[in-house]
């Protein structure tokens, strides 16, 4: 066992994580801070653990999963659940379940079980605040998100094949700057 995994066993703690989740000497630059203003330091790993409490899955279910859950609100890159995935496998909350598509699945284990049921008022304070961000996400209204979807495919369908005309281009932007304006004065 790695040195700094017994300790922080042996304190009984979630991977040096103290009380609310913070993370203390780590995390970018060695600052704390908050995450897209949703999460704090460490409560990414909170939510992956639960994640994984509920469905085994590989890093981009996991990122489409929080996306979902925060109406669009936030979307972790792969650049950070990846790594946090290794680190809760390093420290035996999670393991590998095999290579699906070629990707990496992950499940909790009875350590990041005990772990996350020790720190539930925590978890469950995590995803109160992701549920109140997808509530008041305007990606969440099903109006909003069928009219972006349908513009993104009317563009798409318009610049693939031959090239549009300057003209066209010309138009294209200038529906676009329009429509921006409208919803601004909105």
């Amino acid at each position: 066992m790695k040195r700094h995994e017994h300790e922080h066993r042996a304190r009984g703690s979630f991977g040096g994580f103290g009380r609310g989740g913070e993370r203390h000497g780590h995390g970018p630059r060695g600052g704390g801070g908050r995450i897209g203003r949703l999460l704090e330091h460490g409560d990414l790993r909170f939510v992956i653990l639960a994640l994984l409490k509920d469905k085994p899955g590989h890093g981009y279910e996991l990122i489409r999963a929080l996306e979902e859950r925060t109406g669009g609100a936030y979307r972790p890159s792969p650049g950070v659940i990846y790594p946090t995935l290794s680190l809760l496998e390093d420290e035996g909350f999670v393991r590998q379940t095999g290579a699906e598509g070629g990707r990496k699945a992950y499940e909790i284990t009875d350590t990041g079980s005990e772990a996350l049921e020790r720190n539930r008022p925590a978890v469950d304070a995590v995803f109160a605040r992701l549920d109140e961000a997808a509530q008041s996400s305007p990606r969440s209204s099903p109006r909003v998100e069928r009219a972006m979807q349908n513009l993104a495919v009317a563009l798409r369908l318009r610049l693939q094949g031959e090239r549009p005309t300057d003209e066209q281009i010309d138009a294209i932007a200038a529906a676009i700057d329009e429509a921006a304006a409208k919803i601004e004065r909105v």
